[in-house]
């Protein structure tokens, strides 16, 4: 009796070590794991971040050059009707004034 009960004790410590190597692999792997899907997220957030950058980039040069465009468009109209844009800046200056007067 005294030698089957020392090969089943045996027999569950070795059970208990292959189980204990077993939960360590299993943490070893989902450590592994929880590494690449953090690294992966980090790449897909940096991604992101880039393409935002680049978009943000493009929006702001193409609206400074409808800027620009309008500048140039409003300048050459001035050029072209130099009396109409005295009486226009008259006629807001004017405005401006009567606005600003005290109501009292």
């Amino acid at each position: 009796m005294t030698t089957n009960a020392e090969g089943t004790a045996g027999d569950f410590a070795a059970d208990l070590a292959a189980l204990r190597q077993d939960v360590a692999r299993l943490a070893e792997t989902m450590s592994g794991l929880v590494q690449h899907q953090t690294q992966a997220a980090g790449h897909r957030v940096s991604a992101a971040v880039g393409d935002a950058r680049e978009k943000i980039a493009g929006t702001a040069a193409g609206a400074q050059n409808r800027i620009c465009a309008a500048g140039s468009a409003v300048e050459a109209s001035i050029e072209r009707n130099p009396l109409t844009a005295v009486l226009i800046a008259f006629g807001v200056g004017a405005l401006l004034a009567l606005l600003s007067r005290p109501h009292g």
